[in-house]
């Protein structure tokens, strides 16, 4: 009985242990094709990956989300040390173009550019290749640094 009860304990410790290191995130916006993500909160992000990460409060992040907006995901387009750089409304990283700027949301409000030069340590360039997602082109989401990170994705639909 001794025995049943420890590994009844162990087992329970493993999968509370399993399920802090991961998550399931469904996707509601236009902005990625896929709508399930399969998220490991210790998984370091490389060029590619899914990363869910949580946006910053700005005022139009929150009239788009509400006061307490859901985890974003974006694709690993720059890491640290790569240099994002714009010519007009085109971004490019390491010289190859990423994305398009638009002017104003799908809602007319006023979109500003987001950063450019070397991405920091422990930040990335987050996107997407729709062109109204909310990504690291702009201000409002710029720069995504670990401590936003929740983790990285898998697509799985």
């Amino acid at each position: 009985m001794i025995g049943a009860l420890a590994a009844t304990l162990t087992a329970s410790s493993s999968l509370a242990s399993w399920r802090d290191q991961h998550a399931l995130l469904i996707n509601t916006t236009q902005s990625l094709p896929n709508w399930a993500f399969w998220i490991d909160k210790h998984r370091m992000p490389q060029r590619g990956d899914f990363v869910v990460f949580a946006p910053p409060q700005t005022p139009l992040i929150t009239a788009h989300f509400g006061q307490h907006s859901p985890p974003f995901a974006k694709r690993v387009y720059g890491m640290p040390g790569d240099v994002v750089s714009r010519q007009g409304d085109v971004v490019r990283i390491n010289g190859a173009e990423v994305a398009r700027l638009k002017p104003t949301s799908s809602r007319g409000e006023a979109l500003e550019p987001g950063p450019t030069g070397r991405i920091p340590e422990h930040c990335y360039y987050l996107g997407t290749a729709h062109k109204d997602g909310l990504d690291s082109r702009y201000a409002d989401v710029g720069f995504v640094c670990s401590g936003r990170i929740i983790g990285t994705g898998d697509s799985l639909l």
